[in-house]
């Protein structure tokens, strides 16, 4: 039986265990994917606790892994666009990425080029989506400065760089040891805490026109005052603050697909890039989640179920 990471209650990385699960069979509009690699998450490790359970229990053993690449195993009823074999990526249909096989449902995934490896692209889905919705969102301009905030995560990294192609000047928040490394993609780096704002006003004395907050950990108020306006700033990490504030809060998916029209050609141009953080095992999807949650990444966190 094909192996997959499972919870059976809510808490810390200890919680997820290598289980044997059933082969998933493809329903209506799905298909299977041999997985080759799972992308890690912020959301991966707050359903693991338990933060988005409204405090009910856990009342089915749960899967996780919202990202992934591999090989169409298996095509279900209605999914005629692919066929076995063929190398794909894209979102999980049940949150289940980290695993051997896993679902996916066929209009959300994309055809992986050859020049793209498995790494890479499972490392792209949530990030390229939310990072080109939120740019949508924020009407980033050629000649524009976006502020972002966790510049050096996924979404962070990806929609700074995005928003330096499109033509705008882009400051990323990030601790002293990401600073130089935000600066090899094209992000101005600034130190986050106590004196943000002026800090930010002497490198952008020409104002700053957006913010993208990826941290969820009190900018908001900054933001909006960086900006001049509550209409400026868009969080996808603080729900309730954005409420407190007037912001904008984005959580809901668009189309990968539409995403990846724009940002695929910059990746293989070399002018957009997901750096891989770290690569773990399946076995080791606790140490994964772990360093995903410590919030001190460079690129993205991976799972290798063959690895």
């Amino acid at each position: 039986m094909p192996k997959a990471i499972r919870f059976s209650a809510y808490g810390d990385p200890e919680v997820l265990r290598v289980e044997e699960v059933p082969l998933p069979e493809p329903g209506e509009g799905q298909v299977r994917v041999k997985v080759a690699a799972a992308g890690v998450n912020g959301l991966d490790w707050k359903v693991r606790r338990g933060l988005l359970s409204g405090g009910a229990p856990l009342s089915a053993p749960m899967g996780t892994g919202l990202e992934l690449s591999g090989v169409v195993d298996a095509v279900g009823p209605g999914a005629h666009r692919w066929r076995t074999g063929q190398a794909v990526f894209g979102g999980s249909a049940d949150r289940g990425a980290a695993a051997e096989y896993d679902l996916a449902v066929a209009s959300e995934l994309v055809a992986k080029p050859d020049w793209l490896g498995f790494e890479e692209a499972a490392a792209l889905p949530v990030a390229t989506e939310t990072a080109y919705r939120t740019l949508r969102l924020l009407d980033v301009r050629k000649g524009q400065t976006l502020l972002i905030h966790a510049a050096a995560g996924g979404v962070g990294l990806l929609a700074g760089q995005i928003a330096r192609a499109r033509g705008a000047t882009v400051i990323g928040t990030a601790a002293t040891r990401n600073h130089a490394f935000l600066r090899e993609v094209g992000i101005s780096p600034v130190l986050y805490g106590e004196g943000l704002v002026d800090r930010v006003r002497a490198m952008a004395p020409q104002g700053i026109d957006a913010v993208l907050d990826a941290s969820g950990r009190g900018e908001l108020a900054d933001s909006v005052e960086l900006t001049g306006s509550a209409d400026g700033v868009v969080t996808i990490a603080d729900p309730g603050g954005a409420a407190e504030h007037g912001v904008r809060f984005t959580g809901e998916a668009g189309s990968l697909a539409e995403a990846v029209t724009e940002v695929l050609p910059l990746v293989e141009a070399g002018r957009v890039r997901m750096p891989i953080d770290s690569v773990f095992p399946l076995d080791a999807a606790a140490d994964a989640q772990r360093r995903s949650e410590s919030g001190h990444l460079q690129g993205k966190v991976v799972i290798r179920p063959g690895a």
